[in-house]
């Protein structure tokens, strides 16, 4: 079983929660790669969890999508280094940044109008488009 997970001072992932797999890497590495079982596989059964608000598991899911399967389980995968121990550690760090970006509520968005002589620069960068392209039409010797 996996030990616990610590995102912050009040949230830790209890191990029990989490799921860890490991299998063969694949690409090249010679005989080291036939016989070690590096790639690690973590399974966090996000649904079920009562760790996290669900504000912010929601966030979460939106954050990380690719990393949600169907049944709401979150499915994070590491195969970059040769030991089975650096990349368990990849895939912990990697979650918990994930779920630490997620508890940050985002900030509301400012409703603004743009300013007369904002508006007038655009028009006139326009203008100035509109002539660029009608000059490189065909032109006709009257």
């Amino acid at each position: 079983m996996p030990e616990a997970l610590p995102i912050n001072e009040r949230f830790t992932i209890p191990g029990e929660e989490l799921e860890v797999t490991t299998a063969r890497s694949s690409g090249p590495g010679g005989q080291h790669v036939q016989t070690t079982d590096s790639r690690v596989r973590l399974r966090w059964r996000l649904s079920e969890s009562t760790v996290l608000p669900e504000v912010v598991k929601r966030r979460l899911v939106e954050q990380v999508s690719t990393w949600v399967t169907r049944e709401g389980d979150l499915v994070l995968t590491s195969d970059q280094h040769r030991s089975q121990h650096m990349n368990l550690d990849d895939v912990r760090t990697r979650l918990a940044d994930a779920v630490r970006r997620a508890l940050v509520p985002p900030k509301r968005r400012q409703a603004t109008r743009p300013t007369r002589a904002s508006k007038e620069r655009r028009m006139q960068a326009k203008k100035q488009r509109s002539e660029v392209k009608a000059g490189r039409g065909r032109h006709r010797d009257d």
